[in-house]
């Protein structure tokens, strides 16, 4: 085994709580080797990736990988908080006591990295200098090369991060180990696989894929479901599933920061990246800060309410991402970008990678094409000729520098201050274009009634929303109740609070089913509406559940939309919203110890449904 001590002193890895922690767990797992990584060693990593095979070359600078055909997502139901206190279960957060997690965990990583290189990654969840860095500090061990690439493209990777903390214990400590893939009986009831964050120990231990969130463990481990906790346990900070744009008026040079939640399949990264329309691009600009994760809190220097992206790259969706829906992010993968790809369809002639949606139809040529399993597509049985290409949650990542329109100051350490604050999900009626809402409460009540429908029948009953608060389900780490009472106390604690809005871009015509909004880049139309509203500048028209634009506000130069649409997407369908207030009193009741605000904010809005059914 290698002398991990001497390794350390190469790297220049001085933080001794550092060095403690990877004698442990190289001793626990078993590594043959251990290798501290840094971000300068992308390039070495990347030939050494394409020298055994682990990636493929996907054109100039562009690199594909493929995972194992059961490892391509996250599963939440192996992913578990564990704490040492009950009090902190809620219920979305799989939570089981510490005591038990632990062992289970450090047993089924004993020995299992034997004959592999541990590599060690020194991280940052923040920008440098960030007010947050006593929470954004991590180092992870991984027993897979190509999780060091994906994590040097996602945060900032340097031994300085770690030698450079004040407090030189801060820092968040972060297992991965890959295991025997094919043997860890993945959906069935003898799955060895376990993601667990041990929250009040500040500790991360997944074992059993070498996959996105199941093995990145700086992003949604850290980035959400640590970094929540943390930000509750100090009273200091929010921590959110959010994107966070800016829009510049360049007639005005006023720029606004906007964040907000999106449950999946309901656009979100095509929002955080869209351009302004053609018509309206001469007076503004939209800014990229970051499209998955955003972490709030109050600035003390001014009292307004800050928020950051921690990441430091996009992990994005592939499936329908192409010209039209989302050009930003293609460029941010464009040849020379060092992107990598995985799970799409892979060329091994042309180099090539493919992906539904990128084209109207797939390569006409199959030759030389195989599927995200590793399958020859010209050798499919006619049964199989129509299955997809590439994994529907095949992925890019890509370094924020590479984003065409990424935010001039996205690497200020205090964040940018936010005007507004905004939630959506996929609905077919009820849900209008935008709907603003001034009140704290109210806005936090419509976050924790956010949803989307259901995308098959059998996840729930026709016209009822699969609830998603603030789009964190898959990524509470404490209970909801308390979740909610942090929203109030840290958003309220700001002298100039933000806007909120619901926003939803997916309403249909129920006879022949066309979208009745045109979305993409026009869905910053709704936004500056919002910024106006803000601003005094419209006033909009009060209904029960928010402010609409009436029709005048909302800047439609060069849209061309049907009359009776733009009628529809600006107007509520009062009976349907009392059927979701019974739905969202259901779903609340869940809930033990709600804030009472809460409460009464869901009762102002339904008694003013009453009221607008009767009149």
């Amino acid at each position: 085994m290698t002398d991990v001590d001497r390794v350390m002193d190469e790297a220049g890895l001085k933080n001794e709580n550092v060095r403690e922690y990877v004698r442990y767990w190289a001793g626990v797992t078993g590594a043959e080797r251990v290798e501290v990584v840094d971000a300068s060693d992308d390039a070495r990593l990347i030939e050494e990736s394409l020298e055994a095979g682990e990636i493929l070359p996907a054109g100039d600078g562009l690199y594909y990988s493929r995972s194992y055909y059961k490892d391509t997502a996250r599963s939440e139901e192996r992913t578990v908080v564990a704490t040492s206190d009950p009090e902190d279960k809620g219920e979305y957060n799989n939570w089981r006591p510490a005591s038990e997690m632990v062992p289970l965990l450090t047993e089924r990583m004993r020995g299992a990295s034997a004959g592999k290189t541990m590599y060690v990654i020194p991280y940052l969840m923040a920008p440098p200098g960030s007010p947050l860095m006593h929470w954004s500090a991590g180092v992870e061990l991984t027993d897979h090369r190509t999780v060091a690439l994906h994590m040097i493209r996602m945060a900032r990777v340097g031994v300085d991060y770690l030698n450079d903390l004040p407090h030189q214990d801060s820092f968040v400590r972060a297992v991965h180990v890959t295991g025997d893939l094919e043997n860890l009986g993945q959906g069935t009831p003898d799955d060895q696989r376990y993601f667990v964050t041990v929250a009040d120990q500040r500790t991360i231990l997944h074992y059993g894929s070498s996959y996105g969130g199941n093995a990145l463990l700086g992003k949604i481990a850290h980035g959400l479901r640590q970094g929540s906790y943390d930000g509750w346990a100090s009273g200091r900070f929010l921590v959110e599933q959010f994107l966070l744009i800016g829009i510049d008026d360049k007639q005005t040079g006023k720029r606004y920061h906007i964040c907000g939640g999106v449950p999946s399949a309901s656009g979100k990264t095509n929002l955080a990246m869209m351009l302004a329309p053609d018509a309206l691009g001469e007076r503004y600009h939209v800014s990229f800060y970051g499209d998955d994760i955003a972490w709030l809190w109050v600035n003390p220097d001014d009292g307004k309410l800050y928020g950051m992206n921690p990441e430091y790259g996009v992990f994005g969706v592939a499936k329908d991402t192409n010209q039209k829906t989302n050009p930003t992010a293609l460029a941010s993968v464009a040849p020379g970008t060092q992107a990598l790809f995985t799970n799409v369809a892979y060329n091994e002639n042309t180099h090539e990678v493919w992906w539904e949606g990128k084209s109207p139809e797939p390569p006409a040529d199959v030759t030389g094409w195989r599927d995200w399993k590793g399958e020859v597509i010209a050798d499919r049985p006619a049964e199989k000729k129509g299955d997809p290409w590439a994994h529907p949650n095949s992925r890019f990542t890509t370094q924020l520098d590479n984003v065409p329109n990424i935010a001039d100051d996205y690497n200020e350490p205090a964040g940018v201050p936010i005007d507004g604050i905004i939630f959506g999900g996929r609905t077919r009626d009820r849900e209008p274009l935008i709907r603003a809402i001034r009140d704290l409460a109210e806005g936090v009540y419509d976050g924790l009634t956010l949803g989307a429908e259901a995308t098959f029948a059998a996840e729930g009953k026709e016209g009822e929303l699969r609830y998603d608060p603030m789009s964190m389900r898959p990524f509470m780490s404490y209970p909801e109740a308390r979740y909610a009472q942090h929203w109030l106390d840290i958003v309220g604690a700001a002298k100039e609070q933000p806007i909120f809005a619901h926003v939803n871009w997916f309403q249909r015509d129920p006879e022949d089913g066309h979208f009745l909004w045109p979305g993409y880049r026009e869905n910053l139309r709704p936004l500056l509406w919002l910024m106006q509203l803000k601003n005094g500048e419209v006033t909009g028209r009060q209904t029960p559940v928010g402010i609409i634009p009436t029709k005048d506000e909302l800047d439609l130069t060069g849209l061309a939309m049907p009359e009776e649409d733009l009628e529809t997407i600006l107007s509520i369908n009062v009976p349907r919203w009392k059927q979701e207030i019974e739905h969202r009193e259901a779903h609340l009741h869940q809930f033990g110890g709600l804030p009472e605000e809460i409460w009464e904010a869901h009762r102002r809005v339904a008694a003013d449904l009453d009221k607008e059914a009767e009149a």
